[in-house]
C-alpha cells in the first residue's frame, strides 16, 4: 500500500512535456507531504525520499547533496569556501588546525579553532596571504613538529616547510626535496616527527619507501623499503608503523596489476588489490629487517594510543587493532553499520578519546562510528553513528572537543557572482562537538540511516517467476527489457544543453548548446521525456567514470585529488578499484553478456595519417559503402575482465577522433553481432577541445547519439531495449540549480513519453536501474540504497522509432585545414531557436582569441598523450563559452572577454592536478 501511494505521488511530479510550467525557474521545489509519506515506511525509503527536492535545498531531513544523501551534521559547522580539505592536523597546543586543500586555488589554510574561522590562506594564488610555487598536495598531512614551531606540507616532490608564528599563522616557506626515482616522484604520504623534533620520517608513497629527513637541513639520512604505496604512519616508542595501501610486494605466482609503475597483487576480474599490510620499522636498529603485519584492504589512517595501533582498512570496511607489545592484530572492528551491503562505507580516520570512545569516520556514509573501547584484547562494542558533513576524512580530539574535517563540506556550493554553480565551486567544512551520551548517539544513528536511505528492504531478491515488467521490483525477476545501452558523454550541465526548453526548469542565459547545436537530444527529450532534476556526482572525469562504472568514487581517488600525479583516471591503477568489482563484472556474475565500446579504456594508439579530417572522411565512406575503416585503431584496458568484453578498434578519449567515426565502428559491430545484455559506449566529443570548434564538436556528438538511437530503434532489438544517455560529469559549465545537474535521457519503448520528470535522480539511481533490469547485484552501499527509476518507465510500450535529425552546425567548423572530402554542409537552423554564431572571430576579439588558440595547443586535448581533463577547469569553461557564443558574450558574471591568464580561477592547479 505504501509503495502504491508513493507511486501515485511520484506520477503527480510529472506533467505533459507540452504543458505549461509555472514558477519553476529559479525556484526550489519542496516535495512537502510526499516526502513525509515516502520515508515513513521502510519499503520505499531510499531515494524516493527526495521527491522533487533539488541539490542545495535545505529540508527537515537536511540539505540535499548530489550523491543521494542528506547532510545535517551533529555539532557546530564552519564552511570553508577555499576548496576541498584533503587532510588536516591540529597544532600541539590545540588552538589551530592546518588543512591541505584542493580545487580552490590554494594548498593550505590555517584555521583558528576558537573562532572557527580561516586565519591564513597559502598557495599559488594572487589572493593567498602567503605565496608558494605549487598547489599540489598529497593524501596525508600537514604535520606539526612536537613543539609546534614547524609545519610540513606534503607535496608531489617532497615538502614545503614553514615556520609557525606565535599567532598560529605560518611563514618562511622552504622547499624540502625528495629526488625522483626514475619516473617515480616522491608523492609523499604521512610524516611523523621524532620526539625531539630533529628528524622527520616520511612515507614516500610514489617510491614504496620510508625516509628519515634531517628537520634542520632537509637531508635524507636513512631509507627503508616498505610495501606498496605507503600512506599512513604512527610512532610508538622506537617503532614506526606504516600502512601500505597497495599491500605487500608481489610474489612469484601472484596475479598483479599496475599502480604507478609497480605491479601489485590484484584480482584480474575486479581489478582491485588483494592484500593490505602495515610495515614495522625498528628505529633503534635501523639496519634490521622491516617487519610486516597483514591487515585489511587499502589500509589508510594509522593512529596509536594506549598500547594499540588502529588501522582503517578502507576497502574492507573495518579497523585492525594491533597490540604494540607483540605486533599482532588482536581484533578487527567492523564498520558496516547497515547489514544490507558489506562494502562502500570507507572508514578513513580514527581517534580514541580519553574516556574510552573509539571514533571512526566513514567517508561515504557521512558519519562518525562510535565504539566503546577498553584495551587491545577486549572487543570494542558498537554504540552508534553521528552525522557529519559530506565525506569526513579526518578526526581528532582537543580535550573533550571532537574536530572533524569534511572533504566536500556542503557540496559544490561556493558562492559565485551571478548565483549559478559549477562542480569546481567546491567547499569543505569543520564540524566540532562534545561527544554526547549513548542515548543521543543512538537517536542520531537513526538520522544517519535516514540521510543515507538505508532500509531493510533495499535489495530483495525475487523468485524469477514474476510477470515481466520494465524495472522489476525484486532483483532477478524478469524484465521486459533485455538489452541495455549505457552511453556516456562528457561534461555538460542541464542549462548548457536544455536551458532553452521552456517546459523544464532551465535558465536560457546559461545556454551554450541549444536546439540548433543539439537537435537530436532536444528531439529525444521531447519524445522520451525531459529530466530536469538529475545529477552527475563527480567533480571531473576521474571521479565521474568511477561513479558510473563502480557506483562510487573510491576513497583512493577521492583522497588523491590534491595532486593526481599517481593516477588521474584510475583505469590503469589497481588502487582505484573497489573489491566488489564493476558494473560489467556484476553483469557477468548475473549470467549476462557485455560489450564495451571504449568506456574505461586507457590504451589508445592511432595509425599514421589518422587525423580528425581523415577519420571524418573515413566515417563518410564507411557510411556510404559499408567498408571497414581505413585506419584501424588500437585500444584497450589494463583490466583483463574489461578487455575480454571490449570491441577492438573503438576509440577511447582522444578528441581528434570524430564521434561520427565512433558511431560507424559501433554500427558495424552492432549489425554484425547484435547487442549484448549490457552495452557500454563512450562518446566524449561534447567535452570540446578538439580540432573543430566547440559547437561543431557538440554537434558531432549530438549527431552520433541520434544515429545510435536511430539504428537501435529501427532494429529488431528495439522492442526490448533501453538506452541511458548520461554525462560522466558536468564540470565544464554553469547551472542555476546546481553545477552537478546534468542532462540525461532514458530512451526505450518502455520509457515514459512526452513528460517532464522533475523527481530527483542521479548517476547512482541510473546505475541501480540498470542493475535491477539485468538482475545485477548492487556493488556497494550507495547503489544498494538507491531507488531504481521505476517512474521513468511504463508498462504500456510505445514502439515508435526515432529518426535522427541532421546536424545544423557544420561539423568541420573551426578546422585549420579542411578535410579532403570537403567541408560539411549542415541542415538549416531552426529560426525560432537560438542561432549558432559564426565560427569567424569578430575583428575586435581576434587578438584575445589568438591567445586562447596558443593556450589550447598546450592542453593535451588530442594526440597520443591526450587527457580528458588536463586543462585548467576555469580556463576550459571560459574557452568553451567564448566559442559557443561567437566571441561576443563575456562569461556569466563577468563584464568582458578575457585572455587565459586573466581568467578568475585560472590559478586552480592543472597539468598534474585537476581539470
Amino acid at each position: 500500500m505504501q509503495v502504491t501511494r508513493q507511486r501515485r505521488m511520484n506520477e503527480k511530479a510529472q506533467i505533459s512535456l507540452f504543458g505549461r510550467r509555472v514558477g519553476r525557474r529559479a525556484t526550489l521545489v519542496t516535495a512537502g507531504i510526499a516526502v513525509t509519506l515516502a520515508v515513513t515506511g521502510t519499503a520505499v525509503a531510499q531515494t524516493y525520499q527526495f521527491g522533487t527536492q533539488q541539490v542545495g535545498q535545505v529540508t527537515a531531513d537536511g540539505q540535499v547533496i548530489s550523491d543521494n544523501q542528506y547532510i545535517a551534521p551533529y555539532g557546530n559547522r564552519t564552511v570553508i569556501n577555499d576548496g576541498k580539505i584533503m587532510s588536516s592536523s591540529v597544532s600541539p597546543d590545540g588552538t589551530h588546525l592546518a588543512a591541505s586543500v584542493n580545487d580552490g586555488g590554494l594548498a593550505l589554510v590555517v584555521m583558528d579553532l576558537g573562532t572557527g574561522q580561516v586565519k591564513q590562506r597559502v598557495g599559488n594564488n594572487a589572493a593567498a596571504d602567503l605565496r608558494i610555487p605549487s598547489n599540489a598536495v598529497g593524501q596525508e598531512g600537514p604535520t606539526y613538529s612536537p613543539d609546534g614551531s614547524q609545519l610540513w606540507l606534503g607535496q608531489a616532490d617532497g615538502y614545503t616547510k614553514f615556520t609557525v608564528n606565535p599567532d598560529g599563522s605560518v611563514a618562511n616557506p622552504t622547499s624540502v626535496k625528495i629526488p625522483a626515482d626514475g619516473s617515480k616522484r616522491a608523492l609523499v604520504g604521512a610524516a611523523v616527527f621524532s620526539a625531539d623534533g630533529s628528524t622527520v620520517y616520511s612515507a614516500v608513497n610514489g617510491q614504496n619507501r620510508v625516509v628519515a629527513i634531517d628537520a634542520a637541513t632537509g637531508a635524507i639520512e636513512q631509507s627503508w623499503t616498505v610495501g606498496n604505496a605507503p600512506r599512513g604512519m604512527a610512532m610508538v616508542g622506537d617503532k614506526l608503523y606504516v600502512s601500505n595501501e597497495g599491500g605487500r610486494p608481489a610474489k612469484p605466482g601472484d596475479t598483479t596489476l599496475n599502480s604507478y609503475g609497480t605491479q601489485v597483487p590484484a584480482d584480474l576480474d575486479t581489478g582491485a588489490t588483494t592484500t593490505g599490510t602495515v610495515s614495522v620499522i625498528d628505529l633503534a636498529d635501523p639496519a634490521a629487517a622491516v617487519g610486516s603485519i597483514d591487515v585489511g584492504l587499502h589500509p589508510t589512517a594509522v593512529y596509536a594510543k594506549k598500547g594499540a595501533v588502529f588501522v582503517t582498512n578502507t576497502a574492507d570496511n573495518n579497523v585492525s587493532v594491533i597490540n604494540t607489545a607483540n605486533d599482532k592484530v588482536v581484533q578487527t572492528i567492523a564498520t558496516q553499520p547497515w547489514p544490507e551491503a558489506s562494502v562502500g562505507y570507507e572508514p578513513n580516520a580514527v581517534t580514541l578519546t580519553d574516556d574510552g570512545h573509539l571514533l571512526v569516520t566513514l567517508g561515504r556514509a557521512n558519519a562518525v562510528a562510535v565504539y566503546r573501547y577498553t584495551s587491545p584484547q577486549e572487543p570494542a562494542s558498537y554504540v552508534g553513528l553521528l552525522p557529519t558533513d559530506y565525506f569526513p576524512s579526518e578526526i581528532t580530539t582537543v580535550g573533550k572537543n571532537v574536530v572533524v574535517s569534511n572533504t566536500r563540506g556542503i557540496d559544490a556550493r561556493r558562492p559565485r557572482s551571478g548565483g549559478a554553480h559549477g562542480t569546481h565551486d567546491t567547499t569543505s567544512s569543520l564540524t566540532q562537538f562534545t561527544l554526547p551520551d549513548d542515548s543521543v548517539i543512538k537517536s542520531e544513528t537513526a538520522k544517519v540511516f535516514k540521510q543515507n536511505g538505508w532500509n531493510g528492504d533495499s535489495v530483495s531478491k525475487g523468485t524469477g517467476d514474476a510477470k515481466p515488467v520494465p524495472v522489476p521490483v525484486k532483483l532477478g525477476d524478469p524484465s521486459t527489457i533485455k538489452h541495455v545501452f549505457l552511453l556516456v558523454k562528457e561534461n555538460r550541465t542541464y542549462d548548457q544543453v536544455f536551458g532553452d526548453m521552456p517546459q523544464g526548469n532551465g535558465d536560457p542565459s546559461l545556454l551554450s548548446y541549444g536546439e540548433n547545436v543539439t537537435p537530436n537530444q532536444h528531439a529525444l527529450a521531447k519524445q522520451f521525456g525531459l529530466y530536469d532534476n538529475a545529477y552527475a556526482i563527480g567533480t571531473n572525469s576521474a571521479e565521474g567514470h568511477n561513479w558510473l562504472m563502480q557506483a562510487d568514487n573510491p576513497e583512493y581517488t577521492e583522497s588523491s585529488a590534491g595532486e593526481y600525479v599517481r593516477s588521474y583516471a584510475t583505469e590503469d591503477d589497481a588502487l582505484g578499484h573497489q573489491k566488489s568489482g564493476f558494473i560489467w563484472t556484476g553483469a557477468q556474475a548475473a549470467g549476462k553478456t557485455v560489450r564495451n565500446y571504449g568506456e574505461f579504456h586507457s590504451v589508445f594508439r592511432k595509425p599514421s595519417g589518422a587525423s580528425w579530417q581523415n577519420l571524418y572522411c573515413d566515417a563518410k565512406n564507411m557510411d556510404a559503402t559499408g567498408q571497414k575503416t581505413a585506419y584501424p585503431i588500437e585500444t584497450g584496458s589494463p583490466i583483463p575482465s574489461l578487455n575480454k568484453v571490449s570491441v577492438p578498434g573503438f576509440p577511447a578519449v582522444d578528441r581528434s577522433v570524430p564521434d561520427v567515426y565512433r558511431y560507424e565502428i559501433w554500427k558495424q559491430d552492432f549489425q554484425k553481432n547484435g547487442p549484448a545484455n549490457l552495452n557500454m559506449l563512450t562518446f566524449p566529443n561534447n567535452h570540446t577541445g578538439g580540432p573543430p570548434n566547440g559547437p561543431a564538436q557538440v554537434a558531432d556528438n549530438d549527431l552520433a547519439v541520434g544515429k545510435v538511437v536511430d539504428e537501435i530503434s529501427h532494429s529488431k532489438y528495439w522492442k526490448d531495449s533501453a538506452i541511458f544517455v548520461v554525462e560522466d560529469d558536468s564540470q565544464s559549465g554553469l547551472d542555476h540549480v546546481d553545477g552537478h545537474r546534468s542532462p540525461i535521457l532514458v530512451i526505450s519503448p518502455w520509457a515514459q513519453h512526452g513528460k517532464v520528470d522533475s523527481r530527483y535522480y542521479s548517476q547512482i539511481t541510473m546505475i541501480r536501474t540498470i542493475e535491477q533490469i539485468l538482475g545485477i547485484h548492487p556493488m556497494n552501499q550507495k547503489d544498494s540504497a538507491a531507488s531504481p527509476m521505476r517512474g521513468a518507465f511504463t508498462q504500456n510500450p510505445d514502439f515508435t522509432p526515432f529518426t535522427a535529425l541532421p546536424n545544423r552546425v557544420p561539423l568541420t567548423d573551426g578546422l585549420a585545414t579542411p578535410p579532403d572530402c570537403g567541408v560539411d554542409t549542415p541542415a538549416p537552423q531552426n529560426p525560432s531557436a537560438e542561432a549558432v554564431p559564426s565560427a569567424k572571430v569578430p575583428a575586435d576579439q581576434q587578438a584575445v582569441a589568438a591567445k586562447w588558440d596558443d593556450w589550447k595547443s598546450h592542453q593535451r586535448m588530442t594526440g597520443p598523450n591526450a587527457l580528458l581533463d588536463y586543462a585548467n577547469p576555469a580556463q576550459m569553461d571560459h574557452f568553451s563559452w567564448y566559442e559557443a557564443h561567437g566571441w561576443k558574450k563575456p562569461y556569466p558574471g563577468e563584464d568582458k572577454i578575457v585572455a587565459p591568464e586573466d581568467v578568475p580561477g585560472a590559478y586552480i592547479p592543472s597539468a598534474e592536478s585537476d581539470g
